[in-house]
């Protein structure tokens, strides 16, 4: 089933909702074709498989059990290039762990990962988390077939519960989302050891990034294990606060929306983009009432018991309806244990390392206004501007399948991710300054799949450039 030209729907369901630095050097390391397989060993897995595979890229895993190309629906643009023959190591396997919503390889195990260890490493490690309720192969398109064509070794989690009904997992409201965190750390410490024993050095440099849920992971690690990571790129995070914004604070007035209690103008006075206004009718279809209602059983699973009680559907259409009780939801006016559930979780803006942020300015899901440019300000207030850059994508939305039906007014935010990564690379290992904070206007012309300029460098002083929120 589809609700649009090019984006399944059930992806686009569970889609809550990325590559890229210099090539690799002159003497990179280089220890033979999946050379030292015998010895990789990811500590603290719980199973684990290895191959040794001549092409770790998509186009040369697709139809393997390696990747999964489904799960990545939606994603892209259409005429997106991606590189292709990286020969290397690649371990799938997974971490201790109580829930059993992630069926792949058939293991119905969560807390899986996959590993991806190039023949030809340049020093380097990309971690990731899947966005949305994806699992861990949904980016290897977005992020891994163009960091490892760089060199860089590759590692991403399904965070550790996947699925729709994500939220059964863990014993207190916040429990599930918390986890995402905990199984992003875990594995980029265990991927850095299975790097020592692939290459016999641990990494130079270690790079944390995504999109989406994702992207809030890669905030959260930044903040609160900043000595793991070099710098990140985070790509239209979702923001969690304690007291709003948040999801909960965002979405209700989408659903007053399709139970006929709310205006267009409500939904404008809530942050949503005038100019977004075209693609409201598929994100009520399917992102809004699904969005809401699983995030807010997560942390308010008392408000309605009911709904979704154990499963946020059996059917696409028991997945897509919302809740008629989520209509009147206010976040404010619910127990102080709901914010607690939140502040499990709660981004702070006190990042550790350097971070580049993309938001386009359309996007329909998470609102650049309630998100993004209120994540700036926060990294502000906290006095780590200096190691923050935030760009905004003109006419970029949530997901770049959405440009293949509007390429007459969307833009993919993949190729200035593409940019936004190798900015951070240049700024993290050359001390090269970063394009100034703003917007990334749309070109009038050229290859919008394939490229973005980000701009100007910062201003000699330092200063934000004007256009900053």
């Amino acid at each position: 089933m589809r609700l649009s030209r090019g984006v399944p729907l059930l992806a686009a369901l569970l889609t809550g909702l990325t590559a890229l630095g210099p090539a690799a050097p002159a003497g990179a390391h280089t220890p033979g074709h999946c050379a030292r397989q015998d010895r990789l060993h990811v500590p603290g897995a719980e199973h684990q498989e290895t191959a040794c595979l001549p092409d770790l890229t998509t186009a040369g895993l697709a139809g393997t059990p390696y990747t999964d190309l489904a799960d990545q629906a939606g994603l892209s643009a259409k005429g997106t290039v991606n590189p292709s023959g990286v020969p290397g190591v690649q371990i799938d396997g997974y971490f201790p762990d109580g829930s059993r919503l992630n069926a792949t390889h058939g293991w119905a195990h969560d807390a899986q990962f996959v590993i991806r260890l190039p023949d030809h490493w340049n020093g380097g490690l990309v971690v990731t988390g899947a966005p949305g309720t994806r699992r861990q192969y949904s980016t290897d398109a977005l992020i891994s077939d163009q960091v490892l064509a760089r060199g860089f070794a590759y590692a991403a989690t399904d965070k550790g519960n996947t699925g729709p009904d994500f939220f059964t997992d863990g014993r207190e409201p916040g429990d599930a989302v918390a986890e995402w965190n905990r199984r992003v750390t875990e594995l980029t410490r265990a991927a850095k050891k299975a790097v020592r024993q692939r290459y016999g050095a641990g990494p130079r440099r270690t790079y944390m990034t995504g999109i989406s849920n994702a992207g809030y992971l890669t905030r959260w690690q930044l903040e609160n294990r900043p000595e793991l990571y070099d710098g990140g790129v985070d790509w239209e995070g979702v923001l969690w606060t304690t007291r709003g914004p948040n999801l909960l604070t965002s979405l209700p007035v989408t659903v007053a929306r399709h139970f006929g209690s709310a205006t267009d103008e409500d939904l404008i006075g809530a942050g949503f983009a005038p100019g977004s206004r075209f693609l409201w009718p598929y994100h009520e279809k399917a992102y809004w009432g699904l969005t809401q209602k699983i995030f807010r059983a997560e942390f308010d699973p008392s408000y309605d018991p009911a709904c979704p009680g154990t499963t946020a559907g059996s059917t696409v259409e028991e997945l897509l309806a919302p809740c008629a009780s989520d209509a009147s939801y206010a976040y404010p006016a619910r127990p102080a244990s709901v914010r607690r559930a939140v502040a499990k979780v709660a981004l702070t803006g006190r990042i550790g390392k350097p971070l580049i942020t993309l938001h386009g300015d359309l996007d329909t899901l998470l609102p650049i206004a309630t998100d993004s440019d209120v994540y700036a300000r926060m990294i502000d207030a906290r006095g780590r501007g200096a190691l923050h850059r935030f760009y905004t994508v003109q006419d970029g939305t949530h997901t770049d399948g959405l440009y293949d039906t509007y390429p007459d007014r969307l833009r993919p935010i993949l190729p200035c991710y593409r940019s936004a990564f190798d900015a951070l690379t240049r700024w993290v290992e050359a001390d090269v300054t970063p394009p100034a904070d703003g917007l990334v206007a749309r070109p009038a012309s050229g290859d919008v799949v394939n490229s973005c300029a980000l701009g100007r460098g910062r201003d000699a002083d330092g200063s934000r450039a004007p256009g900053r929120s």
